[in-house]
């Protein structure tokens, strides 16, 4: 299930045509650059998902969401959202600043600042960049828990292993998420953004290209 997760993000970023559609929406950022922050934006966010859902209010709250508003619909066709030629029925779908807000909280700047350092991107448009994938990412994994029928508890397995998975195969990617999930156990993941320092985002789907 982890890799179902993993693999229909990895699609998205290995297509071309989403690529140069985000640089565009961007104001025709570098494509390079606006890979890597995605890759980044990506990664971020799976780690507060993971770190969110060790409390079990929030871990409810996250189920609840993805099945009332995140059917995974939002991949059957990721360019024309994007583009606005395909409009969701439920707002709450692609509402990628309010799933920021929710998710990163009053880190938002922080870790907005940080892929935005990383990436060589501005931050405005990093923040940009990450409104327009925050709902892909939960359309992801709204679709991994409905095909396979995960209640809360898989859920948080789901989460937790996959946050695992790339701790466990080191690099920058798997820094990164270690520090997102906030290791040392403060609640605090302000501090542990900050330690990354820049140059340490890694491309989290390399390895499977």
């Amino acid at each position: 299930m982890s890799n179902q997760f993993l693999s229909l993000l990895q699609d998205q970023l290995n297509d071309d045509n989403f690529i140069d559609q985000l640089s565009q929406q961007l104001g025709g950022a570098n494509k390079q650059q606006t890979k890597t922050a995605a890759e980044g934006a990506i990664s971020a966010l799976m780690g507060a998902m993971a770190r969110n859902a060790q409390k079990p209010d929030q871990a409810n709250a996250l189920a609840g969401a993805l099945d009332r508003d995140h059917d995974g619909s939002i991949l059957d066709d990721a360019l024309g959202f994007l583009t606005g030629q395909k409009q969701a029925t439920n707002q709450k779908m692609t509402n990628g600043a309010g799933i920021l807000t929710h998710l990163l909280g009053n880190d938002q700047s922080n870790v907005i600042n940080m892929v935005s350092q990383m990436a060589g991107l501005e931050s405005n448009k990093t923040g940009n960049l990450m409104q327009m994938l925050a709902p892909m990412v939960m359309g992801a994994l709204g679709k991994t828990k409905r095909q396979n029928g995960l209640d809360v508890t898989d859920l948080i397995g789901l989460l937790n292993g996959t946050a695992s998975q790339q701790k466990q195969q080191g690099g920058l990617a798997g820094n990164l998420i270690a520090s997102l999930i906030d290791q040392d156990g403060d609640g605090n993941i302000t501090e542990d953004v900050a330690r990354i320092g820049k140059g340490l985002l890694g491309n989290l789907f390399r390895r499977k290209k």
